[in-house]
């Protein structure tokens, strides 16, 4: 008998996965199961319900990044049970993390880059808070050391991404958001000062809009406010929020003044996982010199036998990111990012003009100047017979990720559409991408729509 039942598997060996047994019934969803599975029928199942997904490469809504050479994934899967937080353990992935902080702090300009200080994060989002709470904590010492009061704190800042709002509300500060309005598609100075008084712990200009992909004018809040202090006394601080910009800027746009040369910028965050083009979960924050980050924020955490500083709102995580960005410092160099970043620019307006050609929109930024991609709207006085939404939607059915949405507070009438071109997307995957646009036009052509979308039923996520 013992030997008939090794006949049995011996038969079943080469039997393709899809005939095997646990693979003719379904697994449960919401539990548990009771038994084991072989490795090959769980990843089977999973893959297959992966398949679901959407096309990354086709996400055209998202900054972050959706391509990676073979090196990175190798560096990944050796990086895999590395635990970032643990410096101690790990020292030389703690060693190429202090490394990138000074590369970034140079590339930045931090007048001593080995003095400025910074750390790694899960993503820009996390950066932001961190340098949003350096902020706060040297304004309430700053008032303390005054005698006055401290429960009122406030933030500057123009149309933000919701990780601002979140900082806001977790750390019990109060946002204050300079409107667009039309003519006018970025914070500005005046509209800053405003705003100012004894209570705001700073001011975040953002490079890098994710409304509309615009460079918010740094050097000029910042002169602005060096003007304000010598009027006030108010010594007002900036924090860039370079989620995108920050990785763009100092390759593409040289003459943007934004960064460490302004004495007034305090700290920069940006996403490593965005431009810096590493896979997702890395984010960078810098700030300018020691003494523009409390050391009251900063935990130093006896683990595993080590004396480890840290500031962060997480603990363990990965160390691979940390790594591949090394990696692609290493690997493109200033030369290499500044070709990659232009070619995508180029694309982006490669695509601004063959939209601008169907006759049908307006492009309110056609890739020159901010970040790579395009943003359109339909021509005032036209009616093509579908909104953007509609055009959003059809687009969804060729798996391309374009959203549509309406812009920020006092200019919400205006419904935009917009690409981001990232590392990828090639100029034959845009001319795809222009082509089934005119498809999805001439089928609306065709097939008026009756029932316009609303943005809940058509846009995607778009931040």
């Amino acid at each position: 008998m013992p030997l008939h039942g090794k006949d049995e598997v011996r038969d079943r060996l080469n039997d393709d996965v899809y005939a095997s047994p646990d693979l003719s019934v379904p697994m449960p969803k919401y539990r548990i199961p009771d038994d084991e599975h072989s490795p090959d029928h769980a990843y089977a199942v999973v893959h297959d319900e992966l398949l679901l997904d959407g096309n990354s490469r086709q996400n055209l809504a998202t900054f972050c990044q959706t391509w990676s050479e073979p090196q990175v994934h190798k560096l990944m899967d050796e990086c895999l049970d590395k635990n970032m937080i643990d410096k101690d353990e790990y020292p030389q992935t703690a060693e190429i993390e202090t490394r990138c902080v000074n590369m970034l702090a140079d590339l930045w300009h931090a007048p001593h880059a080995s003095s400025a200080m910074g750390c790694s994060t899960t993503g820009s989002s996390e950066a932001a808070m961190l340098g949003g709470l350096a902020l706060k904590w040297r304004w309430r010492k700053r008032r303390e050391a005054e005698g006055k009061p401290t429960d009122k704190p406030n933030l500057i800042c123009g149309p933000v991404q919701i990780c601002w709002h979140k900082f806001a509300r977790y750390f019990d500060v109060e946002l204050r958001q300079v409107p667009l309005a039309p003519g006018r598609m970025v914070m500005t100075p005046e509209e800053v000062l405003k705003l100012c008084d004894e209570n705001t712990i700073g001011v975040v200009p953002t490079l890098g809009i994710t409304f509309n992909l615009l460079y918010e004018p740094v050097a000029d809040i910042a002169a602005a406010l060096d003007a304000f202090e010598v009027r006030t006394g108010l010594d007002i601080p900036i924090h860039v929020d370079a989620a995108s910009g920050g990785f763009l800027a100092p390759f593409i746009h040289q003459d943007v003044v934004w960064d460490f040369k302004l004495p007034r910028v305090k700290s920069i965050n940006a996403s490593g996982h965005k431009f810096g083009l590493t896979p997702l979960g890395c984010g960078w924050v810098v700030w300018r010199d020691k003494e523009d980050l409390p050391e009251e924020l900063i935990f130093r955490v006896d683990y595993l036998g080590g004396d480890m500083p840290t500031f962060a709102l997480n603990f363990s995580r990965p160390g691979g990111q940390i790594v591949i960005q090394y990696y692609n410092f290493l690997r493109l160099g200033r030369e290499g990012y500044r070709r990659l970043q232009q070619a995508c620019s180029d694309t982006a307006n490669y695509i601004a003009k063959a939209i601008e050609q169907i006759g049908l929109f307006d492009i309110v930024y056609d890739g020159r100047g901010g970040v790579p991609g395009v943003c359109w709207k339909l021509k005032e006085g036209t009616d093509p017979g579908f909104t953007l939404y509609d055009l959003a939607d059809r687009l969804r059915e060729r798996g391309w990720l374009v959203p549509a949405y309406p812009m920020p507070a006092n200019i919400q009438d205006l419904v935009v559409q917009r690409v981001l071109v990232r590392h990828g997307v090639s100029r034959d995957l845009a001319t795809l991408l222009v082509t089934d646009l005119l498809a999805c036009i001439e089928h609306f052509r065709r097939h008026p729509v009756s029932a316009p979308m609303t943005r809940e039923e058509a846009s995607g996520y778009h931040h």
